[in-house]
């Protein structure tokens, strides 16, 4: 049974109360008997901890219905409070516990255990920072809570290695603290992902990006099939750069394949030739581990045409920059809070990239999370630089675009473009013709947003419909208006 939150306001920090599941003592019972006798049955054989959830819900009735009717002789219980019962023991049981339902939230972004006998924050989209009503009294509760993620994914948590990262089977990021690392107890972060995936046109109704900077960067993401551009996102933490990197990626060509790489699978591409890889931590031997480098490798001996890396760290960027050098192409995220700054992070250690290779990538695309006063955050793209040469050891930048904080909008401040110049020599058009067909592109973008198509499957049909016969689509745009 799903919870209700109710949302109240609070002169510093809103509250985000949840309605607590509440059982009958006969119910509370039951409760403890089904997970005594029914949760074997419901771990199913293989390399992962799953759960068969119809099956663990078929034998829920069937108990419950059993025991009741011994009670009531006439078997006089609804079906619809069996059901919901049914259903409500199934969360207890095969759920996360008291945040179960915060999980269930795609409303929230962030879910933060920072401790015993304190509340449990969350980060709403709308609201921003809120409080809950929920709070771990004991300490062993979190822990087994902690462990519980930890079996699930395969991992493992404890004195030696008292960090915990990775993902649940929903997509969801977690990271998990135990002493001695977090010395007031363990902690719990989540971090949630939306079930339907922000689209391009979402971020363009948000006003994280522009029309135009939609339309200007999907020509040169597609390159009309002679020259894709590579970029790096960068941006501090949490400021959107894997949600704008995986709305960008709607722009490639259905045509081609693609290969991610990611320390925690975050990425959700609508795309069908795909192949996702994950990075893996060594056993308890100390071996088995797969790092970034090892993967990025590998993927050049798969025939990508794109590369896609979660995010740059460490030895892994020269083997990208490698690949992107010699023909392949590709985007990555990065840490940074400036398009010069990532280009010193990426030639200094301990990614250590030369200079000369840095000229492989066409943009650097800056995301910034901006916050406000009342606490609630917006992110936007703050900064589109080209990467055009370098001069004397510098590599040369060229701003694209620039965020307005005045007027809040992302304004083009280029005389021109490398980048354009490239694709129209390379496809043997002028350059009014490529500023023609942004212009095209950036109808397509303003009919979906103007007819309040949004979704990932609508978004990606017109999308790959336009690659099939763009005049077709921009003729019924035109009937339509």
């Amino acid at each position: 049974m799903e919870n209700k939150q109710d949302l109240s306001n609070n002169p510093t920090i809103q509250q985000y109360n949840v309605v607590k599941q509440n059982y009958t003592p006969e119910e509370k019972i039951l409760l403890n008997e089904i997970r005594e006798n029914l949760v074997d049955l419901a771990i199913s054989s293989g390399e992962n901890f799953q759960t068969d959830e119809v099956k663990l819900l078929n034998d829920i009735k069937v108990f419950l219905f059993n025991r009741l009717g011994d009670k009531n002789q006439n078997n006089n219980i609804s079906n619809e409070y069996l059901d919901k019962l049914s259903h409500k023991v199934l969360r207890d049981i095969i759920g996360y516990g008291k945040i179960d339902s915060l999980l269930q939230d795609d409303e929230l972004e962030e879910i933060m255990i920072i401790g015993i006998n304190k509340p449990v924050f969350v980060y709403h989209r709308k609201y921003g920072m809120m409080k809950t009503n929920i709070t771990y009294d004991d300490e062993q509760e979190l822990t087994d809570l902690i462990d519980s993620m930890a079996r699930q994914i395969n991992r493992r948590i404890d004195k030696e290695s008292p960090i915990l990262d990775g993902r649940l089977s929903d997509g969801s990021r977690i990271n998990a603290t135990i002493p001695p690392v977090s010395a007031d107890g363990p902690s719990l972060t989540i971090r949630k992902f939306k079930k339907d995936p922000l689209t391009i046109i979402d971020l363009i109704n948000s006003k994280t990006i522009s029309v135009e900077l939609a339309a200007f960067l999907w020509l040169c993401i597609d390159g009309l099939g002679v020259k894709s551009a590579n970029a790096i996102i960068s941006g501090g933490t949490s400021s959107g750069k894997t949600t704008t990197l995986n709305a960008l990626t709607s722009f490639i060509n259905p045509k081609e394949r693609i290969i991610t790489i990611e320390d925690t699978l975050e990425l959700q591409i609508p795309h069908e030739h795909i192949i996702r890889m994950e990075t893996r931590p060594s056993n308890v031997e100390n071996k088995g581990e797969l790092t970034m480098n090892d993967l990025v490798k590998n993927s050049l001996r798969q025939r990508p045409d794109r590369i896609i890396v979660g995010e740059v760290r460490a030895q892994e960027a020269i083997t990208l920059f490698t690949a992107l050098n010699t023909g392949h192409s590709g985007f990555g995220t990065l840490h940074s809070n400036s398009a010069r700054e990532t280009i010193t992070r990426l030639t200094t250690e301990p990614m250590s990239v030369p200079k000369i290779m840095i000229q492989a990538i066409d943009f650097i695309i800056m995301q910034k999370r901006i916050y406000t006063p009342t606490g609630v955050s917006y992110r936007r793209i703050s900064e589109v630089a080209e990467i055009v040469g370098s001069e004397e050891g510098v590599i040369q930048l060229n701003k694209i675009f620039e965020w307005n904080p005045e007027s809040d909008t992302i304004e083009n401040v280029s005389i021109s473009s490398k980048t354009l110049s490239q694709i129209a020599n390379l496809s043997g058009k002028s350059l009014y013709e490529i500023n023609k067909e942004i212009e095209s592109r950036e109808m397509v973008l303003k009919y979906m947003i103007n007819h309040n198509i949004h979704s990932e499957d609508d978004v990606n049909g017109i999308l790959e419909l336009y690659y099939a016969n763009p005049q077709k689509v921009l003729n019924r745009i035109v009937l339509n208006r």
